[in-house]
Parts: C-alpha cells; structure tokens; sequence
C-alpha cells in the first residue's frame, strides 16, 4: 500500500490502519470494476461509444416522471452543461422531449417520449438479462449487502467532495 501524505497541521503522518487500507482495495477495484462495466456497456449498446449516460438519464426519467435537465444534473457527478447536450441529443433521436414546467416558465420539463420509453425498456431488459448471467458464485444477500455498501462509500465521496467545492 502507498504511504499517507504528511499532515501539515500536526507535523505528523496519518495513521494508516487495515480499515483506511480496505476502503482503499474497494475504492480502486469499483473504479476497475466501473471501466469494465462501461466498455461492456458500449459494446451492448447500454453506454453510447461518447460515453454519454443515456441510459441512466432515461432510467431517472422513468423512475422519477419528468424532470428539469438540472435536477437531473444534481444527481449525477456532472455540469448541467453536459446533460443540456445529452438531452438535446436524446430529442433529436426521439427518446425525450421538452415540455412546459408548471413551476418555472423558462425550465423546461424532460420527459420519455413512447419511444424512449419502449427503448429504455429494452435497454433495461438487456441488462438484466446480462447480470442474469454474472455473479453465481454470490448470493442475492451479499450482492444485496454489497450494494448498500458501495452506496454508503459513495455518499461518502460525494460529501467530501461537495466540502472541496
């Protein structure tokens, strides 16, 4: 394991323990396990070859019913610049479209067009059907546990990170 950088307040090193060194295994192979998930994801068709996360914007989508483009922004790791051009792209294929926001007259609304909807069903059915066939050595209340694990690491993350600005 790398060393742990110096602390500049008590002139000290960190002390690394098996707990910090644990999280740190789990933090780079979700990052490993996350490009293998995402070239897998290309090559179905579940990640376009941009990279853009059509996908996960439509599962929030039919999820949640209609949303702003920066709601959806706010929930991912990404501007509201980025996810504008993900939802115009969206349009353009017919899978979303924009309407009016009762609250707000220059927000628009995004919402599934019946296409999109019918696409994301088979998006969604194509990767359950693909993790159908992952993880037989696990069973459903560790994969269960391992979820919310991961879930709590994240949060984690995204508050430091939010703390950093």
């Amino acid at each position: 394991m790398a060393s742990a950088r110096h602390d500049q307040r008590t002139g000290t090193d960190p002390i690394v323990d098996s707990k910090a060194e644990a999280i740190t295994e789990l933090i780079l192979e979700v990052a490993q396990c996350f490009f293998r998930i995402r070239a897998l994801g290309q090559k179905t068709g579940l990640i376009t070859s941009w990279g853009g996360g059509a996908f996960g914007f439509m599962r929030s989508l039919a999820l949640l019913g209609p949303l702003t483009v920066p709601q959806i922004a706010q929930m991912r790791p990404t501007s509201r610049q980025r996810m504008q051009r993900l939802a115009d792209e969206l349009v353009a294929e017919g899978l979303v479209e924009f309407i009016d926001n009762p609250k707000h007259r220059r927000s628009k609304l995004v919402q599934l067009t019946r296409k999109g909807a019918a696409r994301y069903g088979e998006l969604n059915a194509q990767l359950l059907a693909i993790a159908s066939t992952m993880g037989v050595a696990l069973d459903e209340a560790d994969i269960r546990k391992t979820v919310e694990i991961v879930r709590q690491l994240s949060n984690d993350v995204k508050v430091r990170s939010e703390r950093l600005g």
